[in-house]
């Protein structure tokens, strides 16, 4: 009877601890498999500024002979971030990893433009329990608009200078903007709104992205000394900003030129020299420097020297005298000529055309009375000798 049953409970026995052994083996696989697996980065803590992307690159390593699976996920920590887990340029959920070998995963974590200055706190993690921390600090309190920020908002220089301010545009929102971009000014002041070098009325700029402008600023002619308000805006259907300039006026240059008695008119004879006193009048409200006396347009063979040629300075309201010399060519014939002269500093510059009429001498005036009574005499003469015939 024993012999009948033993050999079946043999077999049963046999089966029982084949079964034991692979369930044994199978966990312990299992187990190593889920006990060797580790996350690994060099830059667990990084900075950034609202709107940067960070990245991190993660090593999955297999410190066991078997290969793992796992899957692997971003823990957000309760922040609102856009994230990307990606392997091979696309995304991932779950990794296999051969014994002993490493895969590389990258996290790509954009910061929120509307965030507050700090630090925020993350982690990656696997299927099997393994968890690597990660830490983001914000080095800036984030906005969700547009700026404008001015390098120099505040210049001063004279009436003729042509202000330039330095800016830049940012689009700190999450959408493109096409911003219009308009200047306000008082009247007769010319402002342009110029990017790359052209000038423009907008500009396009993507989400996070930002762009240098140049605002250039002419006052006009008589402007008066004082301080001028500049402002200049960028405006989209959603946001807009402002930013205001400012000009100083600290004064103005003006400048005539004329006669001592204001009469534009001399003479002179064929040949000749005529001075002609000029005075030089500071209209303006700074002084004039170095203001040189030159001629334009002079007839051919005339000549025309000051003295002196420069003025060092003529303070604002007052006048200086100077003196045209102007030497006609013996071979001018009698008539009026247009002797242009100019009067400049680094400035300012004025003009005024001196009309210079040119005479005969009295001794050729006298030759001809002589030639014309030598005529009459002559037709005279005729008349007698030849009239009764």
């Amino acid at each position: 009877m024993l012999k009948k049953t033993a050999k079946p409970l043999a077999a049963l026995l046999i089966l029982m601890l084949a079964a034991l052994g692979w369930y044994t083996n199978a966990g312990l696989e299992k187990a190593a498999a889920d006990g060797t697996l580790e996350l690994y980065t060099p830059y667990v803590e990084l900075s950034a500024a609202p709107g940067e992307s960070v990245s991190y690159p993660i090593d999955v390593i297999n410190h066991g002979t078997s290969t793992a699976k796992a899957a692997i996920s971003f823990d957000a920590g309760g922040n609102f971030w856009k994230y990307e887990l990606t392997a091979g340029g696309r995304q991932v959920q779950q990794l296999a990893v051969k014994g002993g070998e490493t895969q590389n995963v990258t996290l790509q974590l954009e910061v929120p433009l509307e965030i507050n200055k700090g630090s925020y706190s993350f982690a990656v993690k696997t299927g099997a329990g393994e968890t690597l921390p990660l830490k983001v600090n914000v080095s800036e309190q984030g906005t969700f608009k547009t700026e404008l920020t001015v390098d120099q908002a505040n210049m001063e220089g004279h009436s003729d200078t042509t202000f330039t301010y330095s800016a830049v545009l940012r689009n700190r929102t999450a959408q493109k903007q096409s911003y219009a971009l308009t200047a306000q000014a008082e009247d007769g002041w010319d402002v342009r709104i110029k990017s790359d070098g052209n000038s423009v009325t907008s500009v396009e700029l993507e989400a996070g992205a930002e762009k240098s402008i140049s605002i250039e600023a002419k006052p006009p002619e008589q402007v008066k000394a004082g301080t001028y308000k500049i402002p200049v805006t960028a405006s989209s259907g959603s946001t807009n900003t402002q930013a205001e300039l400012e000009a100083v006026i600290t004064g103005t240059y003006g400048i005539q030129l004329s006669t001592s008695n204001d009469v534009l008119s001399t003479d002179v004879k064929a040949g000749g020299e005529r001075r002609v006193d000029l005075v030089i009048t500071n209209t303006g409200s700074v002084p004039l420097e170095d203001v040189s006396l030159a001629s334009q347009g002079t007839p051919t063979g005339w000549e025309v020297s000051f003295d002196p040629s420069t003025v060092r300075t003529i303070q604002p309201g007052a006048t200086a005298t100077t003196q045209a010399v102007i030497k006609s060519s013996g071979n001018s014939l009698p008539g009026d000529y247009v002797v242009s002269l100019t009067a400049s500093s680094a400035a300012k510059s004025a003009s005024a055309d001196l009309r210079v009429t040119v005479k005969t001498s009295v001794f050729w005036g006298w030759i001809g009375v002589l030639i014309i009574a030598a005529v009459i005499a002559g037709i005279y003469y005729l008349f007698r000798r030849f009239g009764r015939r």
